[in-house]
């Protein structure tokens, strides 16, 4: 996903911001709209200047007794005025328009969205993992069935989205600055105190690794569950032809043969029914990892400037 929007941001602002990707990457190049055209002052001038002229041909009318004059005043200048008006309104095209209330709305919501362009190489593939794994769970089939908590799916995986992306995004912004600080930087006061910061920016990356590799371990439970799902459906689909498989050997003779290997049929279909659900009970079991926790809680990274003092 090119843009991660927080999941607190209306639903109609949070598209139209995933779908702004090509304002913020002007945005982030320095681009800047310009201020609207004063069409709107242009026009109430000529509207005045109108009048005035509609004015006076009407008194020259009444004082010729001028009917020409009098419909061209009541007929002819009210469409001048309107196509003047239209004239000036349109200086404005659509598109920079539209590109200038994109460029305010995402002003407006700075902070609550993450652009991929804003992360460096390392965030973007720990970023792709996340939502690969997000992705997964979503997309499965024991999810969509209601096998799994759907509701807590639906609340805390973009919740994990967010916290992941919103982290990888200042310790991206961090270590950029981090680098541009000490390139080159030979004496031995900054390597001394830049040697603990940047562990500390190590320590915060390994921090958002340990979130991403939790919602893998969530969704490789799942996918084994998917899988138990699939086979348990198809088990059931040739448990429910049962009877005609043994009416077809009762009529054929070949019980002998036959019974056997149907009877172990049901013993698989409970043996696989009884494996779905240990390995639904393992995905809500590594769902437990992912609730999020407030910073500075035990096993939760502070922010990697306290680090820094820290070390």
């Amino acid at each position: 996903m090119e843009v991660v929007v927080e999941p607190g941001v209306p639903p109609e602002d949070a598209q139209l911001i995933r779908d702004s990707g090509r304002i913020l990457l002007r945005m982030r190049r320095g681009w800047i709209p310009e201020p609207p055209r004063h069409g709107v002052a242009r026009s109430r001038g000529v509207a005045v200047t109108v009048t005035a002229v509609a004015l006076l041909l009407i008194m020259l009318g009444l004082m010729s007794r001028g009917i020409g004059l009098l419909l061209l005043a009541f007929v002819g200048v009210p469409v001048l005025l309107v196509a003047f008006v239209r004239h000036d309104l349109a200086d404005d095209d659509e598109e920079a328009v539209l590109d200038r209330e994109t460029y305010e709305h995402l002003r407006w919501y700075e902070g609550r969205y993450v652009f991929a362009e804003d992360l460096d190489e390392s965030a973007r593939r720990l970023l792709a993992r996340a939502q690969r794994a997000i992705a997964t769970v979503n997309q499965s089939a024991v999810n969509t069935e209601g096998l799994l908590d759907g509701v807590r799916n639906a609340v805390m995986l973009p919740a994990q989205e967010w916290e992941i992306a919103r982290l990888l995004a200042k310790l991206s912004a961090l270590r950029a600055k981090h680098r541009q600080t000490v390139t080159g930087a030979a004496a031995p006061e900054v390597a001394a105190v830049a040697e603990p910061l940047g562990r500390a920016l190590d320590s915060s990356e390994e921090a958002v690794v340990a979130r991403v590799e939790a919602l893998e371990r969530y969704a490789a439970n799942v996918t084994e569950a998917e899988r138990a799902f699939h086979a348990h459906q198809q088990i059931e689909e040739l448990r429910g032809r049962l009877h005609q498989y043994e009416e077809l050997v009762a009529e054929t003779g070949a019980d002998a043969f036959a019974v056997p290997e149907i009877a172990r049929l049901a013993e698989d279909a409970d043996q696989l029914e009884q494996a779905l659900r240990r390995s639904l009970s393992s995905a809500r079991e590594a769902f437990g990892h992912l609730e999020l926790r407030e910073p500075g809680e035990r096993g939760e990274p502070g922010e990697p400037g306290e680090q820094g003092r820290s070390s």
